[in-house]
């Protein structure tokens, strides 16, 4: 999968990474060292995002508009398990506005 994402980042296309931090099946650990190995320099370093006015997760930026993301309490499923922040963290990033 690397160097799918790879190919497509550095064609300019925009990619998301996120991951509940209470998933036991894939814990964000995981992802979050998945995410590491494509080898892109890191050019936001990590910062919480918030929803509703409270923290609800942290995030990491890296070249070639990769974002690694995490929902603070959730699972697996994050929209099922986090709506709101799901619905706050993809618009956002659809729109292209800061997360």
């Amino acid at each position: 999968m690397i160097k799918y994402h790879t190919n497509l980042t550095s064609r300019g296309y925009r990619a998301l990474i996120y991951s509940g931090d209470h998933d036991m099946g894939v814990p964000y650990t995981g992802t979050e060292a998945w995410t590491r190995s494509v080898g892109y320099k890191i050019v936001d370093e990590w910062r919480p995002w918030t929803s509703n006015g409270q923290v609800a997760g942290y995030l990491q930026g890296y070249d070639n508009n990769l974002t690694f993301l995490t929902v603070k309490g959730s699972g697996h499923t994050v929209p099922e398990y986090k709506p709101r922040e799901s619905l706050d963290f993809y618009s956002r990033w659809l729109e292209g506005k800061r997360i």
